[in-house]
């Protein structure tokens, strides 16, 4: 509702989400928010994360799980995974196993030691990764002060990727942040300039 387009990324169904896929089937455009080992500092990990330690059987099964549930959705990107990312055997087993059901990898740098755009490259498939974190800290400002870093990159770079949690606050500033949006478009993941 905030009147312009934002690609709702959708953690897979569990008890305490069942409705994830269902609701996704009904938008224009989707991607899946895939969770993945996180710091030991992280608590309350999703269930299914996916670990280090994880076979690629398992971890192909569970993309196996995430193509049966989303079947129209191109796009997954981390949620959480600092420590997942950065495992280059971990992400060589993820990347097969993406490429085998048809999924493209969108990295949220969640560390800055992610290896997934060696894999990207390795599989051939298109590098994308996020410019700015909008809501690290629940504070209007700070949010808008962080949309505006995104729009400055967009305008320099010719596009720019910026992802936010569905905190009240956030939803806020993107609906009273229109007037900061003259001069660039506003599109979904697959609508990338260099995915064309």
């Amino acid at each position: 509702d905030v009147g312009y387009k934002i690609t709702m990324a959708f953690l897979p169904p569990t008890k305490r989400h069942p409705n994830s896929a269902n609701i996704a089937q009904d938008l224009p455009f989707h991607m899946i928010h895939f969770p993945m080992q996180a710091s030991a500092k992280f608590k309350g990990p999703e269930v299914n994360t996916l670990n280090v330690t994880d076979s690629y059987d398992k971890i192909e099964k569970r993309v196996a799980q995430l193509r049966s549930w989303y079947p129209n959705a191109k796009y997954t990107n981390n949620h959480t995974g600092s420590v997942f990312t950065q495992n280059d055997a971990a992400m060589n087993h993820l990347f097969k196993a993406l490429k085998k059901y048809d999924f493209i990898f969108v990295d949220s740098r969640t560390s800055a030691k992610s290896v997934a755009k060696k894999y990207a490259n390795q599989y051939n498939m298109p590098y994308i990764v996020r410019n700015t974190f909008l809501d690290n800290e629940k504070d209007f400002n700070y949010i808008q002060n962080q949309l505006k870093k995104a729009i400055k990159i967009a305008k320099k770079k010719g596009f720019a990727i910026a992802i936010g949690h569905p905190y009240n606050i956030t939803t806020e500033v993107l609906s009273k942040s229109k007037h900061l949006l003259k001069g660039v478009d506003l599109i979904y993941v697959n609508e990338l300039p260099y995915l064309k």
